[in-house]
């Protein structure tokens, strides 16, 4: 969601550089790191506790989970596919974009991705809070997605086509969620084509440049860029 919050702290705003207020482990957060780090974009990083979230961060957004773009504008963009977009447009021929209908493709995988595979990496990952069901169960519902994924796969090196999109660095985060509730299991799995592109960006120079760990933020202290 795009928006402008009246009444932002100038002083928040001094570095004139975008802000991102992120959390290492978040799959939605690194989702908009990998497209920051990718378009090349420098950001001033804001590393956040979940547990006790800045109030620089809660003033600018209502829905007070990360990430959160703050512009040098005042405009806040508090969803990841959001900044994901913004961040992707600087560049005019942006190759994670293309066409239209590529785009289209990719955001019709988002919405798979964020919407029902997400909602069973959950149950999968966390499933002592739903025990209505075994932590097997739900992951066999997560792997239909897994399912559909590889099979894509087997027909081009990348999700959509034989060339990184947006699409790939937008649901790549979760697969690795999802893989490490149980790294044993997800390696014996029979989806080679998944594992060829998951190990892809696992081992990839842009994942490791948006995981290194940094300390909470805290007002006052000198930024950290990304």
């Amino acid at each position: 969601m795009l928006m402008v919050q009246a009444g932002i702290s100038t002083k928040s705003l001094m570095l004139n550089i975008p802000i991102l207020y992120s959390f290492r482990r978040c799959p939605y957060a690194m989702r908009a790191r990998l497209a920051i780090k990718d378009a090349g974009i420098s950001v001033a990083l804001r590393e956040v506790v979940l547990r006790q979230k800045p109030a620089d961060m809660l003033a600018i957004s209502a829905k007070a989970t990360v990430p959160v773009l703050q512009l040098p504008s005042g405009q806040i963009i508090d969803e990841s596919w959001d900044i994901v977009h913004w961040a992707t447009q600087h560049e005019k021929a942006n190759p994670l974009r293309g066409p239209a209908s590529r785009i289209a493709a990719a955001n019709a995988l988002i919405q798979q991705n964020d919407g029902p595979f997400k909602q069973h990496l959950d149950h999968y990952k966390y499933a002592d809070r739903f025990p209505e069901f075994s932590a097997e169960y739900y992951r066999q519902q997560g792997e239909e997605f897994l399912s559909s994924l590889d099979q894509q796969l087997s027909e081009h090196d990348f999700l959509l086509d034989n060339a990184p999109s947006l699409a790939d660095i937008g649901i790549f985060p979760f697969i690795r969620q999802f893989a490490h509730v149980d790294i044993e299991w997800f390696r014996q799995t029979n989806y080679p084509h998944l594992q060829r592109w998951f190990d892809h960006y696992l081992t990839s120079n842009l994942f490791s440049n948006i995981m290194s760990k940094y300390d909470p933020w805290v007002t006052g202290q000198d930024p950290v860029y990304l």
